[in-house]
């Protein structure tokens, strides 16, 4: 609001900001308000188009005594306002070179499983006429049309990547292509959206995460409707990233949206695992547990997944769409019993259709298709694992011994926080057999949880 009422002859009015602070709150805690302040207001699109208010802003935090964070916090401005503001960070030069380590670290990590990255580097064109996705290889010659299909934080840039592969060869070129990309809200470049939109029959969805919404189911059911078109000589590429569970989301018959955007709320905050989540979600949904592939039977899944989850268990990463459910019911109704709260809190509907379908596995009526993954095909593009040793690799050569914690690091944010701060304690005092010697990098991946209060 400060910014849209402020035009372009009023920049400098930023710089006269302040905030006050209750007695009491420290400078670094004053700092960190601060700078949360500015990066909300430079993600504004005035901001990004007018770099007069970068500058402003920067000069407002500079001035002030907590503003010394601000430069290297955002070093998207702090080069060119450092100069103009006289930005002074009171760190040594060894802390400085080990900052500039650390961002150069985390940086090939991301790189390493970059969404595009991930997908160039496992779709290639050997030769004409032939997509290879990993280690297999697929002849245009034998397909009649192409169905793309994507959901998850990174659809937009995961289906731009396998586009852009098939449209590099001339005969892929020639066959039909059409597709649905579900896309969590602001999560797709202008460049990626623009891309997918020039191919005529490939429909971007934008929708809710990580509570689904209306268009998250809309979405699910265009994606399932597509799928069903698919026939014997019909190659459909599925791209699934992280977020899929709530993006790609219709609800299983009698339940509602609402029962599972209260499904999901109660899931987010329990403190359960991602794993013990989807199963249950696999139990209330349609398109999850292998619903996808069973929908796009008889044509040729290949499903590329960029992992969120510890362990890369492909049947639980987006709650399993294309891949054979290894999980059952019953499975489902135990993480709910052992659990009381959830038990209470989840709606009456969902844990009574998860009652039922336990009592029709247990009465061994239950059964499983599995036609439509005998021909599926799987290929793990991205992990955890690969980020962490991305990380350990980069350490290395900037003249640090890494060491690797591990990839499966699970437990409460905060209880895990102490353990690392422990070691990093143990290594600098120089205890007992240290994991390791200075100057080392200790590296590790996973996913910790949150549980929330009931006031939460």
């Amino acid at each position: 609001l400060f910014v849209e009422e402020h035009r372009s002859s009023h920049i400098d009015a930023l710089s006269s900001i302040n905030i006050w602070f209750p007695k009491g709150v420290s400078i670094k805690l004053k700092s960190m308000i601060n700078i949360l302040l500015a990066h909300r207001v430079l993600r504004h699109p005035k901001c990004i188009r007018d770099k007069r208010i970068i500058l402003a802003f920067a000069a407002a935090l500079a001035s002030a005594s907590t503003g010394n964070y601000a430069c290297h916090a955002f070093p998207r401005f702090s080069s060119s306002a450092s100069q103009n503001c006289h930005f002074s960070i009171s760190r040594t030069k060894e802390e400085s070179i080990m900052t500039e380590d650390a961002v150069a670290i985390c940086r090939e990590a991301i790189h390493a499983v970059d969404p595009i990255v991930a997908i160039r580097r496992h779709v290639t064109i050997p030769s004409k006429g032939v997509l290879r996705i990993d280690s297999e290889d697929y002849s245009a010659q034998k397909f009649s049309n192409v169905l793309l299909i994507a959901f998850g934080k990174a659809s937009s840039a995961m289906a731009t990547a396998c586009l852009e592969r098939l449209k590099e060869d001339e005969i892929w070129r020639g066959v039909p292509i059409e597709g649905v990309v579900i896309v969590k809200d602001d999560h797709g470049t202008e460049e990626e959206l623009d891309k997918l939109k020039s191919v005529g029959k490939i429909r971007v969805v934008s929708a809710s995460h990580p509570i689904p919404d209306q268009r998250s189911v809309d979405g699910a059911k265009s994606v399932l409707d597509l799928a069903k078109k698919a026939s014997a000589d019909t190659l459909v590429l599925v791209c699934i990233s992280g977020g899929g569970s709530a993006l790609f989301c219709e609800p299983q018959s009698p339940l509602t949206l609402k029962d599972l955007q209260d499904t999901n709320s109660v899931l987010l905050g329990s403190g359960l695992s991602i794993n013990e989540m989807n199963v249950i979600r696999k139990r209330i949904e349609t398109g999850k547990g292998g619903g996808l592939a069973v929908a796009a039977y008889p044509g040729k899944v290949v499903t590329m997944i960029l992992s969120d989850i510890v362990g890369d268990p492909l049947d639980l990463i987006a709650s399993g769409p294309t891949v054979l459910d290894e999980s059952t019911p019953q499975d489902a109704l135990n993480v709910i019993q052992s659990n009381p709260i959830l038990h209470q809190q989840l709606p009456h509907s969902v844990v009574e259709l998860i009652k039922q379908q336990a009592e029709i596995q247990n009465a061994e009526t239950f059964s499983v298709d599995t036609k439509a993954f005998d021909q599926a095909h799987t290929v793990l593009v991205g992990n955890n694992q690969l980020a962490v040793l991305a990380a350990a690799k980069e350490a290395e050569q900037r003249g640090y011994k890494s060491v690797v914690l591990g990839t499966r690091m699970e437990g409460e944010s905060r209880h895990v926080a102490g353990v690392y701060t422990a070691i990093a304690k143990h290594i600098v005092e120089e205890g007992g057999y240290p994991v390791a010697h200075p100057p080392y990098a200790l590296i590790a991946g996973g996913e910790t949880t949150v549980t929330l209060g009931k006031q939460s």
